[in-house]
């Protein structure tokens, strides 16, 4: 791993819409991203759809069926672009905003796990920039939800309006938490483990 460690001077967003949550079946349909500087003020971003063969779009639960055919993405995906060249777009974006070093991005959005394991399985060079710490907005949700911080979501499921969606909840965490009054305290990080 490269000894310069990354800074929150810039993120990088991301969203995945996905045929389904599990990597090793389920193939990427939609990307978006976004870099933001550390007030989160948008300075570019990304979006395609990704082109994916019909079976994989007939594999999908009825779930999924419904959700992208419902947004306008299922009728999209024949003309889409290849996942490889999606990936370029993606390594231009994070090299003239990051640079050419390897594991310096810190990579955000929602559930954010979930969209690092298909990058990881899809897109291996893109992985390889990002560092390991990841800034997951759902974690602040969890715990904050608790507190009464109820941020309202539209739930589109388009990846770059709920890129964006994500961007405006951090804010809203953020903007509206008063950290040094706040309840979460570690007595009550504690009880609420114990709940």
């Amino acid at each position: 791993m490269d000894n310069k460690k990354p800074t929150l001077d810039k993120i990088l967003w991301l969203d995945l819409e996905m045929t389904g949550l599990i990597p090793e079946t389920d193939v990427i349909i939609e990307a978006a991203a976004i870099i933001t500087n550390e007030q989160m003020e948008e300075l570019a971003n990304y979006h395609s759809v990704v082109k994916q063969n019909k079976n994989h779009l007939e594999k999908m639960d009825k779930w999924n069926q419904k959700c992208h055919r419902q947004s306008g993405l299922y009728d999209l995906i024949p003309k889409g672009k290849d996942l490889f060249l999606v990936e370029e777009d993606l390594l231009s974006l994070v090299t003239k905003h990051f640079g050419e070093k390897d594991h310096i991005v810190i990579l955000a959005g929602n559930c954010i796990f979930q969209d690092r394991n298909f990058i990881r399985k899809y897109m291996p060079r893109l992985d390889k920039k990002l560092f390991y710490r990841m800034l997951d907005v759902t974690a602040w949700k969890l715990i904050l939800e608790r507190q009464g911080f109820i941020f309202e979501k539209a739930n589109k499921h388009r990846a770059l309006e709920d890129t964006r969606e994500s961007i405006r909840e951090m804010r809203f965490y953020l903007n509206n938490v008063d950290f040094k009054k706040s309840s979460l305290s570690a007595n009550a990080t504690e009880e609420m483990s114990k709940s």
